[in-house]
């Protein structure tokens, strides 16, 4: 399997549903069309292609635009619009039924290192290397707000299913750096609370399902082998995995209510679950 190809798995067996192929480098970002067989992918090669896992193995459309490598991709909530993030600065809005750029505009320095779409609402939410996160309206595609700037590159965002909270990921190293912070998204848009740690980069968290446990729980992923499962509103650490072997964990996501997925360096995909028997414990189920 090279790089360049998007992998379709089935989670639960642990086997390959499709191939996909179409990059001519390396795949940085995937982002689903909720409630479809739709899904885009975004490459080193600066294109961004969008697909149908029903469909033929080739794309359904791409999106030329960008000069440098796409770090970013959020789907708007109808599916109707599409925003990609670069390393060029810039970020583009494109129209998903024709594959036209509708919106582009550009801040100096801002390195985008993820986008993520607020639930029903027009706002995209954005992280960066300039340590800066940014909300953007995308009508008009303008900066609505700028969050206080942190002490370290802000690598990842996600925003809860009611919009209301967001969490961005700091880089760092020997514990420098290395967490996780709660914003508000409402009109006070304070930071709420920190998630301290990890020793290195953390690079992907995600809000947990309510079902989950008694207190609302996040999960973050980082280069130091370690998911770790958070109190939301305390900041205290639940539960820690180590994924020794596996290098640096690159990405999570919420496959059901007690079932998580988390890409690594070394050994694939690992296959999380949370066991209720003894407190909240995280353990891994299957690699693939």
């Amino acid at each position: 399997m090279t790089l360049q190809t998007v992998v379709a798995y089935n989670w639960r067996a642990g086997n390959v549903v499709k191939r996909f192929k179409g990059h001519e480098r390396e795949i940085t970002k995937i982002a689903c069309v909720r409630k479809s067989d739709q899904f885009f992918s975004a490459s080193r090669d600066k294109m961004v292609m969008m697909w149908d896992l029903e469909g033929s193995s080739q794309p359904r459309q791409q999106f030329s635009g960008h000069t440098m490598v796409v770090t970013g991709l959020a789907v708007s909530p109808d599916s109707s619009q599409l925003c990609t993030g670069s390393r060029d600065n810039s970020l583009l809005l494109w129209d998903v039924g024709t594959g036209q750029c509708a919106e582009r505009v550009s801040v100096s320095r801002n390195l985008v290192t993820h986008l993520c779409w607020v639930p029903r609402e027009p706002y995209i939410l954005q992280t960066s290397e300039d340590k800066t996160i940014r909300l953007w309206d995308s009508r008009g595609l303008h900066v609505a707000h700028v969050f206080p700037v942190k002490q370290h590159i802000q690598t990842y965002c996600e925003v809860s299913e009611d919009g209301h909270r967001c969490i961005s990921c700091s880089s760092g190293f020997g514990g420098e750096g290395c967490e996780a912070t709660l914003w508000d998204l409402r009109q006070t848009r304070n930071r709420i609370c920190e998630y301290k740690g990890h020793f290195q980069t953390v690079a992907s968290c995600v809000f947990l399902p309510r079902a989950l446990a008694l207190m609302p729980v996040i999960a973050t992923s980082s280069h130091d082998c370690k998911v770790k499962i958070w109190n939301q509103d305390t900041g205290a650490c639940l539960s820690t995995l180590s994924l020794d072997g596996s290098g640096p964990l690159t990405s999570l996501a919420v496959a059901d209510t007690t079932s998580s997925l988390c890409a690594s360096f070394s050994r694939g995909i690992h296959l999380l679950r949370v066991d209720h028997s003894q407190g909240l414990e995280l353990r891994e189920v299957a690699a693939f």
